[in-house]
């Protein structure tokens, strides 16, 4: 049997002191490529998320298990001078440091951007915040409120007034991947030169830059954006209609989609009609639309309108629950779920596949996520010799 490929960041140390979502998720997409990624815990409790379930699995939450793979855990604890000791040795051998304590926390153990730079003027360190480290310093970073304050909620929900947040912390995963991505480029920089640098991320940063075209629309053209419910504000027909069993979402981006639209619903005359003649009428008359629609819609089932429309290149699909999301991949060969090699045979660890496409060097799941400091003495050694 060949032997494993290494992976794109193998050799690439990342010492890892985030917790809950956002750091763990950027420090497990470095761990996929290939880093070895060291998590550092408090002893006796660990990250939080370790206690945030139901549901459990395999002894721990689930949220915990989905983000925290291909990892190492070294309990520490840095109220202790040994504690600190540890972690000032694993900084000096880290190439990268990743952490999301609030502004001030990591100077209170001589870890902060400065220190780090005298035990290892090489490291790349990544600081994740809430709000930053200036005057948004002291406000605590949870993902709900910064739904709300970030303008996510502002524009999601089913009717005006009545805002929602998302089904997951979308703003924590969205920060994480801009975290890796900061981290590689500065590991790419630091490579070059030889210099390391300070990466700071924020989740409202990045929720206000992942609001893409409704920001764009406020900062260019003064446009403060509403809720539509599952309506697109730049296009139509684009949202949930209803079909004879369940929501059906149809979104269509362009004319020649419509017409194709228009001839599987057996009702050409809409694609001549002149309010529906190009994008622009179509959502200044997105009410009437909707209505013609509607009532063809209902006439079949969500599966016969994709098994009908898709091959005329309408892009439509039912809306689907995640057993249902998860048997479409699979059956679209996209291989979604992952087991890591050292999983337990006898009670085998199914996890969420890293969806980035390497064809040299593939992401790699090695590692189950770790028990709290299960890994501590062996890592306790390598810090001592």
């Amino acid at each position: 049997m060949n032997a494993p490929v290494p992976g794109s960041l193998s050799g690439v140390v990342v010492a890892d002191f985030g917790r809950v979502l956002a750091a763990p998720y950027a420090t497990m997409l470095l761990a996929d490529l290939g880093a070895d990624v060291i998590k550092v815990e408090r002893p006796g409790s660990g990250d939080d998320t370790r206690a945030w379930g139901p549901p459990h699995a395999h002894g721990e939450s689930t949220y915990y298990l989905s983000v925290n793979r291909n990892k190492r855990s070294l309990a520490l604890d840095l109220g202790t001078p040994q504690g600190r000791r540890d972690a000032h040795e694993l900084v000096r051998r880290a190439d990268v440091l990743v952490e999301n304590f609030r502004p001030g926390t990591m100077e209170k153990y001589g870890l902060s951007y400065a220190r780090a730079q005298e035990l290892n003027p090489g490291i790349v360190y990544c600081s994740v915040t809430g709000f930053g480290s200036g005057e948004g310093a002291a406000l605590p970073g949870y993902d709900l409120l910064l739904q709300a304050v970030g303008g996510l909620m502002s524009i999601t929900g089913p009717a005006p007034g009545q805002p929602v947040k998302t089904g997951v912390a979308l703003v924590d995963v969205l920060t994480g991947l801009h975290a890796a991505v900061g981290v590689m480029a500065a590991l790419r920089h630091r490579d070059a030169t030889g210099e390391g640098q300070h990466v700071e991320v924020s989740l409202l940063s990045s929720l206000l830059s992942s609001l893409v075209n409704q920001a764009s629309g406020y900062t260019l053209a003064g446009r403060v954006p509403g809720i539509l419910g599952n309506r697109h504000p730049s296009i139509a027909p684009y949202e949930v209609y209803r079909a004879a069993d369940r929501p059906l979402v149809v979104a269509v981006g362009n004319d020649r989609q419509f017409r194709a639209l228009c001839r599987g619903l057996g009702a050409d005359r809409l694609a001549d009609d002149p309010r529906f003649a190009d994008n622009a009428g179509r959502v200044a008359h997105v009410d009437v639309l909707a209505e013609e629609i509607s009532g063809r819609l209902a006439l079949r089932t969500a599966a016969e309108w994709f098994g009908l429309l898709t091959p005329l290149g309408v892009p439509c699909g039912p809306v689907n629950d995640l057993a249902g999301a998860f048997e479409f991949a699979e059956r679209l060969g996209l291989s979604p779920r992952v087991t890591p090699a050292d999983a337990d045979p006898d009670d085998p660890m199914t996890l969420v596949a890293n969806p980035i496409g390497l064809s040299r060097t593939p992401p790699r799941y090695e590692r189950r996520p770790p028990r709290l400091g299960e890994h501590t003495e062996e890592l306790k050694r390598w810090l001592d010799g």
